[in-house]
């Protein structure tokens, strides 16, 4: 069990989160939930140690592990994928080690009735336990189990890792701590950048993990199928639910009606014992009970409404030209790299008011396709937009491409037409920058709201063929309903 008591993040004197405290029993499956920028991510920090509180304490158990999938990570590693993924393993040497240690320090101990003796056995058991988790099996058969689980195919085994993009990377880390196999599984966003097979797999893979997950995503359905409790984050405070997810947004429905129901026939009572205080007052022989009514109304237990968040991004594409029938065409289109052929012989016709969907598992080449309409990747064959087009385009790793050093008001600024200029507080606030969030520097942002200021960034020029590459990665539920 742990114990995380009170603990509270604060910047330039105002408070993300104040007096956070829960218990995270051995196999519970939390959903931490909130709006982009409430502090999931930095609770996820706090717990795997990576910062510290400036209030409030966590308390571990000894040989607690945790393992942790944060939302950006960099490799620099000149390893391939399978070596990558193998060095998550070498937990089994330090394992090995204390668990040796340990034996010694048993075997020598002559004082068998204290408590330090029976700590010690309670350590060790705990060690040879984790050991035994991560030593069962064929460790080549589990690594390659979770590398095909994930996406991976056996070819792709021996390719670097560097060569790979973000969304790739992430699968190898998730792959090295799901080895691992940690008492605590922290895992922002695990299903950004999955297709809908890797996700299924994942679901079927932690459904029976033998430790503790914590999950921050807006995949209500992976929440449903993996998740008991739900912890909401909201303006600074957290509520505790033991359910999934749509069983929580029910129950805080029926708690907050409840609640406001009660209000109403309290602020009713109230207001009937104040006209009866009033009527009372004013007669000598009615002076006492009008004293008791006071004292009824002292002691009375007041209900408060609890403050709800209800912010929610607001906007509108500008007004764009108009384009010709035809906004984008191919004919005998191929493209490939090396050897590989990504793309063959593929023709389409996309018309103005189309809406058009790219499915398909991940590496099928729907990324590469939509970097060849928007004119950044070769290919032979013939893909043209037509007339009077002007492409607005989402990369999927669009906020990544953002300057951390720039302020988010900078940041639109700096591509701002002209025009624009005085309307940009007001499309800022429409994303829901208001107020000195303007000012933040945007490597602080978390990273939903780096894709709330990408987005808004593409509102700046007017666009006739939208086309968006995950463009709800990172998005909490409201915005990405939006």
């Amino acid at each position: 069990m742990i114990n995380v008591n009170g603990i509270a993040i604060s910047h330039g004197g105002e408070y993300l989160f104040s007096d956070v405290t829960f218990l995270i029993n051995d196999r519970d499956r939390i959903g931490l939930v909130g709006r982009n920028g409430t502090g999931k991510s930095t609770i996820l920090k706090i717990l795997a140690g990576m910062i510290s509180t400036d209030e409030g304490s966590i308390a571990f158990p000894r040989e607690c592990t945790i393992g942790y999938l944060q939302q950006d990570l960099t490799f620099k590693s000149g390893r391939t994928v399978f070596e990558e993924t193998a060095s998550a393993l070498e937990e089994i040497k330090r394992l090995e080690a204390r668990v040796h240690d340990l034996t010694e320090k048993v075997t020598n101990t002559t004082d068998f009735s204290g408590d330090d003796y029976m700590d010690l056995l309670q350590e060790l058991h705990d060690a040879q336990e984790h050991l035994h988790l991560l030593e069962a099996g064929n460790q080549e058969e589990k690594i390659e189990k979770v590398l095909l689980g994930l996406g991976f195919e056996r070819e792709q085994f021996h390719n670097l890792v560097s060569t790979f993009s973000g969304g790739w990377q992430m699968r190898v880390e998730l792959a090295k701590i799901l080895l691992k196999q940690p008492t605590l599984l922290l895992l922002d966003e695990p299903t950004n950048h999955l297709d809908i097979e890797s996700i299924q797999w994942l679901e079927e893979f932690l459904s029976d993990y033998p430790g503790a997950i914590i999950i921050v995503s807006h995949d209500k359905r992976f929440l449903d199928n993996l998740t008991n409790r739900t912890i909401e984050i909201s303006l600074g405070k957290i509520e505790d639910y033991k359910a999934p997810y749509s069983k929580y947004i029910q129950l805080r429905k029926e708690r907050r009606e409840a609640t406001m129901n009660a209000y109403k026939n309290q602020q009713n009572d109230i207001r009937q014992t104040e006209m009866l205080i009033e009527k009372f007052r004013a007669k000598a022989n009615k002076a006492k009970m009008a004293q008791s009514l006071i004292k009824q109304l002292d002691r009375m237990d007041k209900i408060e409404l609890e403050d709800e968040d209800n912010s929610a991004m607001r906007f509108r594409f500008p007004d764009a030209p108009r384009s010709g029938v035809v906004v984008a065409e191919a004919k005998s289109m191929t493209k490939q790299y090396g050897d590989k052929v990504i793309l063959k012989n593929i023709g389409f016709q996309i018309n103005r008011n189309d809406r058009v969907a790219f499915v398909g598992r991940n590496g099928e080449g729907k990324t590469t396709l939509t970097k060849i309409i928007n004119g950044e990747e070769p290919f032979t064959g013939d893909c043209q937009l037509g007339y009077n087009v002007k492409v607005g385009y989402y990369a999927q790793h669009q906020a990544e491409k953002l300057n951390g050093n720039m302020t988010v008001y900078d940041t639109v600024d700096h591509l701002a037409p002209h025009d624009m200029r005085p309307r940009l507080r007001n499309l800022l606030g429409s994303f829901l920058f208001g107020g000195n969030d303007v000012d933040k520097k945007v490597k602080v942002l978390s990273g939903g709201e780096k894709s709330r200021l990408a987005l808004a960034c593409l509102l700046l020029e007017p666009s006739n063929l939208l086309i968006l590459d995950e463009p709800t990665n990172h998005l909490d539920m409201r915005s990405k309903d939006v």
